[in-house]
């Protein structure tokens, strides 16, 4: 099922996350959505905050709409860009974990671990985030109180 509402998503990935950053990567585009990839563009071991904390600024900044970052087990990722003052990133590992991240906590950007997933999961992960509705309601309050707890003030 193709989505009718365009995003523009911020991508960042270690090493062990590229191959399937750049499968995701032409999803995104042939869906007609807005990519920002902000690497890393090799299989060269590389140091993950340095791609994924970018990638969240750009989610957090408003710069983009939503997020994907990618490692081996996804874990480091998630921990990175949930550091950034507006993220809510979640660990997904199957399209149930998607599409709840999604309706019950407004998930704004998605972490994935290339070791754990295929590829085609993956990306049907992504695809099941991309079409799921926040419920809010009780779910409402409950990130309220999330950012209120993690706020910088």
């Amino acid at each position: 099922m193709s989505v009718s509402t365009k995003y523009s998503f911020a991508l960042g990935c270690d090493h062990a996350g590229f191959k399937y950053k750049e499968a995701i990567k032409v999803y995104l585009l042939a869906e007609g959505h807005e990519v920002k990839d902000f690497g890393t563009f090799s299989e060269e071991s590389v140091d993950y905050p340095d791609f994924v904390r970018p990638a969240a600024e750009a989610v957090g900044k408003s710069l983009a709409d939503l997020g994907v970052v990618l490692g081996g087990s996804g874990n480091g990722e998630a921990m990175a860009a949930n550091k950034v003052e507006g993220i809510r990133c979640a660990l997904c590992w199957s399209e149930e974990t998607a599409r709840l991240a999604k309706q019950h906590n407004d998930a704004n950007m998605l972490s994935l671990g290339e070791r754990q997933i295929t590829e085609e999961l993956a990306v049907k992960i992504v695809r099941e985030w991309i079409n799921g509705t926040f419920e809010g309601g009780r779910h409402a309050r409950r990130i309220s109180m999330i950012e209120k707890t993690t706020s910088h003030q």
